[in-house]
This record gives C-alpha cells, sequence and structure tokens, in this order.
C-alpha cells in the first residue's frame, strides 16, 4: 500500500486509478470530496483528516486515490514527517473551499434551520476575541444548533483574502482590511491598560516612570507598530523592549515575577491577564474598536447571517465595565474603517 510518513501519515503512492482518469470525471465530485481534499491539506496529515471528517485512515486514503484519478494530479507529496499539497492541489484548494461555501449556500436556500445543520463553522481571531468572544458564541450556537461545531484560525495581521478564499467565514480584528468587497459591523470598544506585577512595583506614576521601564509587547508583524508607540513617535518618544511575543497569551510569563510593564487592552485583565495588575495609561491613548468582517458575498446567506447575529448578541451582553460601545446599526464597506490599531 505504500511507505507511511511520520506516524499516521499513510500516504499511498498514486495506484493504478490515477492511470484511468476515463473510469472518472467531474460528476464524480461531491461535497464530502472536497471537504476530504481540505482537511488533508489543512491538517498536513491523513490521521488528523481522519479524526477532523469522522473517518477512517483507509477512507481518507481511499478518498485522495479517487481525487487523483480525477485531477490526474498526486494532489499530496511527503515532505519529512508530514506531508504537503502540490502546486496543483494548492489551487485546487482554493476552488474546493468556494465551492463548498456554495453548496452550503444552496443547501440552505430554502431557509436556514440551525438544529438540522451539521457543519463546521470558520472564524479567525487572535487571542483577544479568540477568549472573549468564541466560548460564550459556541455555548449560544450549540444550543441552537447541537451538530455545529467550531474552527478558530489565528487572524494575525488579516488580509481581505482570508474572507476571499474561504479560509474563514467571519473575521474578528481590531482593524479591519481596507477592501470594497469587504462588510464589517463594530461590536465593541476597549481601552489600553497597563499592565505589571504588583508584587514587583508599583503602577507608573508619571510618563517619565512609563517611559523609564522596559516593556513587553506584542507584535503579530515585524517592524508594525502599535498606534500607540506611533502616538509617542509624534512626540519624540518611544518605549524600551525587553521582549516582543506573537500574542498576548505569551505576555504573564514575561511581567510576572519582573518590574517590566506591558500595555494591552483593558479586557485583558479578564482573560489572559487575570492576576497582573493594571492601570490606566500615563498618556492619552486612542480607543481600540473591535470589529465583525465577512465578505460581500455572504451577505444575504442565511448561516452566515446567523452566526453575524449571535456575534453580535454576544458582544453587546458584555458587561458595561468591561467593554464600551454596542455593534453599529448597519453594515459599512470595510474601507470606511476608522480602527488605527494593529493589535
Amino acid at each position: 500500500m505504500g511507505a507511511s510518513v511520520g506516524a499516521g501519515n499513510n500516504l499511498k503512492k498514486p495506484g493504478p486509478l490515477i492511470r484511468h482518469m476515463s473510469h472518472f470525471d467531474h460528476l464524480d465530485l461531491d461535497g464530502h470530496g472536497l471537504a476530504l481534499l481540505l482537511a488533508v491539506a489543512e491538517e498536513q496529515s491523513v490521521t488528523r483528516a481522519a479524526l477532523r471528517l469522522g473517518l477512517t485512515q483507509s477512507a481518507v486514503s481511499h478518498g485522495l486515490d479517487k481525487l487523483r484519478a480525477i485531477t490526474g494530479d498526486p494532489l499530496f507529496v511527503r515532505a519529512g514527517r508530514g506531508i504537503v499539497a502540490t502546486a496543483q492541489a494548492d489551487v485546487l484548494v482554493q476552488r474546493a473551499r468556494l465551492l463548498l461555501e456554495q453548496l452550503q449556500a444552496f443547501a440552505s436556500a430554502a431557509g436556514f434551520e440551525p438544529a438540522r445543520f451539521a457543519g463546521t463553522v470558520t472564524i479567525a481571531a487572535n487571542d483577544l476575541q479568540r477568549d472573549w468572544l468564541l466560548p460564550p458564541l459556541l455555548r449560544r450556537l450549540r444550543a441552537q444548533a447541537p451538530g455545529l461545531a467550531l474552527r478558530v484560525i489565528p487572524s494575525g495581521v488579516p488580509t481581505a483574502e482570508m474572507l476571499r478564499d474561504g479560509h474563514c467565514q467571519l473575521l474578528l480584528t481590531p482593524r479591519p482590511p481596507e477592501a470594497a468587497d469587504l462588510l464589517q459591523k463594530r461590536l465593541f470598544e476597549d481601552q489600553y491598560a497597563v499592565f505589571y506585577d504588583p508584587a514587583q512595583r508599583d503602577a507608573p506614576a508619571t510618563l517619565a516612570d512609563y517611559l523609564a521601564a522596559d516593556h513587553v509587547t506584542v507584535v503579530y508583524e515585524p517592524r508594525r507598530q502599535l498606534d500607540l508607540d506611533r502616538v509617542l513617535a509624534e512626540r519624540g518618544l518611544q518605549r524600551r523592549f525587553a521582549a516582543s511575543v506573537p500574542g498576548f497569551a505569551g505576555v504573564p510569563a514575561f511581567v510576572r515575577g519582573s518590574r517590566w510593564l506591558s500595555t494591552a487592552p483593558a479586557l485583558l485583565q479578564h482573560g489572559l491577564l487575570r492576576g497582573l495588575a493594571c492601570c490606566p495609561p500615563p498618556l492619552p491613548c486612542p480607543p481600540l474598536p473591535m470589529y465583525l468582517v465577512w465578505h460581500a458575498r455572504q451577505q444575504r446567506d442565511p448561516l452566515n447571517a446567523w452566526l453575524r447575529q449571535a456575534l453580535q448578541a454576544v458582544a453587546q451582553g458584555l458587561p458595561d465595565d468591561q467593554a464600551a460601545g454596542t455593534a453599529d446599526p448597519a453594515a459599512a464597506p470595510a474601507e470606511a474603517a476608522v480602527a488605527p490599531n494593529a493589535l
């Protein structure tokens, strides 16, 4: 059956099926095959794809054989202990995402019934949005749609292609990508806070105290400043950094037990930065709005509309002392956003 690659990557060599393409044509494709292709590409493992799809490894391997026969391409090749998609498979994966999206819209055209839904929805978010909004969202969704599963992917510095290419159905970000084909809605507004270990130091009382300290910051993209640092730069000032980490989850380990400071969204005092003390920054800072973003083609999709309504309801249920602002009354093009921060 061919050599296996690492633990559980039973990637078979293309067998006789690929040499008999006349046995298959495009009508042999279905949503299950497209979902299988997508799962193997994203998981880069036959084992993990099988677990995700609820199939056996042999069923996934057989499905891959059928897809190879239809496309005339190996689709995946061994790379170290894993597997990677071929160039042709990369193109097909993008098309598969869009086709699955269209199939989902086709199935719900007559009306969306959450109780009958069985599938996975994907939302892109970084750790603040992920931990603050998505757990209560999932509880709310599954109360109506027990067959729903949520897949969360990191948004990093988000791009329009994440939504255009179907990598996710919704995007949560303080800085929406600027694109005419994206729509957005403001969910809430947060403020900056300065976090510190109260066992090691007092809160910075003045701007001089603040700038004299070493800082821990979050950087999603090299050389991409926070709006706070741009405000300081306009005054000819800058912070001194002891460490930069790729997400807020990495901040507490550096700040705890040190005299270092970290300036981050105040909401984190209720989540990832719980246990650290915090105070307002000793200088005026711009607010931190949070936006829900989706592609214009999904504006009237019943499933997407249901997800958006649920997210807005969760955001509106935030305690007043933890997040200010409510959802905007109407969706606006993403290029109209005024969201200068880069968290």
